[in-house]
């Protein structure tokens, strides 16, 4: 069958006209349902980040205050003569752990001894004199019933007792001064501790007025712990010891955190420095073992009682300009950014009240190369519960 010129004209127009209505159809696919076809395939085409994860799991994290804190002993004494003397010895070694009354160090008794003796002296005499002064007293009393001697005379007699009386008491007093005084030529510990460096050696003068003093006994069976909090902690503290008053304390060393000792909060201050907007706490160690150091610097974390809820890893929370996020695995390989809000730490977890449930599967490690949306490879072998 042959066609006119006209018939192929018109078959031309309308093959041309189907090919502009295809590929109106194809521009319209592409960037109209189409638009997201790209990017998707992009990050199809995209490597995966390794990564390590975790697995958020309920548990419970006791609620800390942490803070720096000075070793402080609870009672440190200046060993010092109660009298002048010469030092004839030393009962002790340096550095020696000592028990209350132990002997120290002797001052040489005997000029104490003779003023000890002379008192004596004095006190016998004074009671032979008030032995005749009140036998005279008995006679005039009898004489003077009968009317023998003059009132004047019986007055007399009873002024004189009670002036030797007197005196003998005065005589008491120095006997008991003087037998004083040769006590304290035997220094003692008045406490059970450890002594340091002695400042005086044998053979020397001793002064009481000598401020150094011949040792620094220092307690160290128990050992105190001075710390500071924020006021903005102190209603949450106040509670806590309302329903427990002895709060567990304890000290941490080190990068691994390490805890050195347990002990409990003794004490709080009656109120708030100015200076610093702070309120100091006490609390007291056993320290059996004398691991703590008067003047010793030490973490210390104060337990306020237990929070309950989500656990995750404290590497896994990030910190960003809109708050605190992390980074959830899903089920496709994504990772999602997930803003959270955190509670209590311990370090090394945290629990989050808000933003995750148990079960979400969290980035630890790797998540510096992440973006939302990333895809992800778990690397490490089965992801672990962060709440065991």
């Amino acid at each position: 069958m042959a066609y006119t010129t006209t018939q192929h004209g018109a078959l031309r127009r309308s093959i041309l006209w189907l090919l502009i209505i295809l590929g109106l159809g194809a521009a319209w696919f592409f960037w109209g349902s189409g638009m997201d076809t790209v990017p998707k395939m992009a990050r199809m085409a995209a490597p995966a980040t390794p990564v390590a994860v975790a697995v958020a799991a309920d548990g419970q994290i006791a609620r800390l205050l942490r803070a720096p804190g000075t070793v402080t002993a609870p009672a440190v004494v200046t060993i010092r003569a109660r009298v002048d003397g010469t030092l004839l010895a030393l009962h002790f070694q340096d550095g020696q752990y000592v028990y209350q009354d132990d002997l120290l160090a002797t001052i040489d008794p005997e000029p104490f001894r003779i003023r000890l003796e002379q008192a004596l002296g004095q006190q016998t005499s004074r009671v032979a004199q008030l032995d005749i002064a009140r036998r005279d007293l008995a006679r005039y009393e009898a004489l003077y019933r009968q009317d023998s001697v003059a009132r004047q005379q019986l007055d007399a007699a009873r002024a004189q007792v009670l002036q030797l009386e007197g005196q003998a008491r005065s005589d008491q007093a120095a006997v008991d001064e003087a037998r004083l005084q040769l006590g304290y030529t035997e220094i003692r510990a008045p406490l059970e501790g450890r002594l340091g460096l002695h400042q005086i050696d044998v053979g020397n003068l001793i002064r009481a007025g000598d401020p150094e003093g011949l040792v620094v006994l220092t307690q160290s069976r128990p050992m105190d712990v001075l710390f500071a909090i924020p006021q903005t902690r102190l209603p949450e503290l106040r509670l806590a010891r309302r329903q427990q008053a002895d709060l567990p304390v304890r000290l941490h060393s080190g990068p691994a955190d390490v805890i050195r000792a347990q002990g409990r909060l003794l004490a709080v201050d009656n109120q708030i420095d100015v200076a610093t907007g702070t309120v100091r706490l006490k609390a007291r160690f056993d320290n059996t073992d004398e691991a703590l150091f008067p003047n010793e610097f030490v973490q210390v974390s104060l337990e306020l009682g237990v929070q309950k809820g989500v656990v995750v890893p404290l590497r896994a929370v990030q910190r960003g300009a809109s708050g605190e996020y992390v980074y959830r695995v899903t089920a496709d390989g994504q990772a999602r950014t997930a803003p959270v809000t955190t509670g209590a730490d311990d370090g090394r977890r945290v629990v989050i009240e808000s933003g995750l449930q148990a079960g979400d599967t969290v980035v630890v490690e790797g998540v510096d190369r992440l973006r939302d949306g990333s895809l992800v490879e778990i690397v490490t072998g089965a992801a672990q519960e962060a709440g065991s």
